[in-house]
């Protein structure tokens, strides 16, 4: 316990062996009697700091870790002196490889934070309350300063995870640059975890209820992270919780709406998401042009191919034109074009420095590949996987595992793997991705010809997809005609599409050397 509650600082040993010294004299010591940080701590540690210097220790004792100027801007201070001679002493550690490379002592750090503070100049809580606004504005200006001159998602993440657990702690109603920091956060696809450490109230128990906006944007990019590793389903009613308390300012409200259509999406929920995206899109701000491609995206799937194509050129960079431009082309099994777009959709992720889009654009590149070029698709798919490597995206890893099938359509383990899929799929909540593993079992049967499991294969399509999407084509490739009369506007002749699917799957049984009686 002693231990424990020290953080290997001397001060607080000597503190716990003069007590222990104290107790035996009339008792046997009890690890209870060491739960706690010592009174004299803070004053032992702080006797010999001049005014100004007293004033750092506990600015910093708001942060998780600082640099000079920011532990002088918490402290209100005009000039470093005081911030440097603190890091001199023992109480501070360095560690200089860190985004900030100084953080206080945990014992005196717990003795400033819980109550335990019994020093004449002891804070107030307002004296508290504008150190921590202090302390936010500090981060933000680093944040917008270090991201003018070279944009850090190390520095964004650190940024992000101390600012939220300062305004939540200290109920900074005023969320300023956190909004800007969000946008920036869920801008790549790269969910790192942000969700400020429990308190001890809370540990164990239940989660506190939201009750400022800092709790509800702690929340909602917490859920939007969280999305890769639990249900979609389980997505959606935690940002319907976070709308429903109305903390969230209106830009943030539309982030959270927007978030929760995607998971409708994901969900296969089209009608519903058509809906949510309009509105988003109605809305207007910085998610508009991601919610135009969500509608082109819902145009596409239900065969709306013109109208789809219509929005590529609206959408720009930040609605992913190239991504969904391949999209469109690829179900009319112009590979190639397709190829070309999701090329096209890498590079301009490498030009903007993101790593999130640049590997899902690769998976995209990869599936394409796969259905004409197994060898290519080989590489593809292994520089997808590095692309991927550090990145939190399920969906997107499962459509590689996915393109990996389409690759290997015609071998012996297909079935097999896929059934495994299926699996993984159920348990993310991403049923828009069983139409993918039902596509590539299709193509799978129609190269070796087992017309039985295509026709259930083609089945499960039909019934995954009241509009026929992704059976249409399927149907094409089978050589069978439509089991209706289609509603699928394509770009180009319907005869063409089929013609195309048709090769396809000719010539993956020509590289197979598989012949059909």
């Amino acid at each position: 316990m002693i231990t424990a509650r020290s953080h290997g600082l001397p001060l607080h040993l000597d503190l716990a062996v003069a007590r222990f010294l104290d107790i035996r004299r009339t008792r046997e010591p009890q690890p209870a009697d060491f739960n706690h940080t010592f009174p004299a701590l803070l004053a032992r540690a702080l006797s010999d700091l001049t005014p100004d210097e007293r004033h750092v220790p506990r600015s910093v004792s708001l942060l998780d870790a600082f640099d000079l100027d920011l532990a002088t801007r918490a402290a209100g201070l005009t000039h470093q002196a005081p911030a440097r001679r603190l890091t001199e002493r023992p109480i501070v550690h360095e560690n200089p490889y860190a985004p900030w490379p100084y953080h206080l002592h945990g014992a005196i750090r717990s003795a400033f934070t819980k109550a335990d503070d019994h020093t004449d100049d002891r804070w107030t809580a307002a004296d508290w309350h504008q150190a921590a606004t202090r302390a936010l504005a500090a981060l933000g200006d680093q944040w917008a300063t270090n991201t003018a001159l070279s944009p850090s998602r190390l520095l964004l993440v650190a940024c992000l995870r101390q600012g939220l657990r300062l305004a939540r702690d200290h109920r900074l109603s005023d969320l300023g640059w956190l909004t800007d920091a969000a946008h920036s956060y869920t801008d790549d696809s790269v969910w790192e975890p942000l969700t400020p450490p429990t308190t001890p109230a809370s540990a164990g128990g239940p989660n506190p209820p939201l009750d400022t906006p800092a709790d509800a944007l702690a929340e909602l990019l917490t859920a939007i992270a969280r999305r890769q590793h639990e249900h979609r389903r389980r997505t959606a009613e935690r940002l319907t919780a976070v709308l429903d308390t109305g903390l969230l300012p209106p830009e943030l409200t539309v982030m959270a709406l927007y978030y929760r259509v995607k998971a409708f999406e994901d969900l296969g929920q089209d009608e519903a998401s058509r809906a949510g995206m309009q509105a988003v899109t109605d809305a207007g701000g910085r998610l508009t042009p991601k919610a135009r491609r969500g509608l082109a995206n819902l145009a596409r799937i239900s065969g709306g191919f013109p109208a789809a194509l219509a929005a590529v050129p609206t959408l720009g960079w930040e609605g992913r034109r190239h991504r969904v431009d391949g999209d469109i082309h690829w179900p009319h099994g112009n590979l190639a074009q397709a190829v070309t777009a999701f090329t096209a959709a890498r590079a301009e992720a490498e030009q903007h420095f993101a790593a999130g889009e640049r590997a899902i654009a690769q998976v995209r590149l990869a599936l394409a590949v796969a259905f004409t070029d197994p060898d290519r698709a080989t590489d593809e798919l292994t520089l997808a996987d590095q692309l991927l490597d550090g990145l939190d995206q399920r969906a997107t890893t499962l459509l590689a595992h996915i393109a990996a099938l389409i690759k290997d359509a015609g071998t012996d383990d297909v079935t097999d793997r896929a059934h495994h899929l299926h699996t993984d799929i159920d348990n993310a909540g991403l049923p828009f991705l069983t139409r993918f593993t039902e596509l590539a079992l299709a193509f799978h049967h129609a190269v070796r010809g087992d017309h039985h499991n295509l026709t259930a294969a083609l089945g499960r399509l039909n019934e995954l997809t009241a509009t026929g999407d992704f059976a249409y084509f399927t149907h094409f490739m089978a050589h069978q005609p439509l089991p209706q009369p289609s509603t699928t506007r394509w770009l180009e002749p319907e005869e063409t599409v089929r013609g195309r699917w048709e090769t396809l799957v000719a010539e993956r049984r020509h590289h197979l050397d598989i012949r059909m009686p």
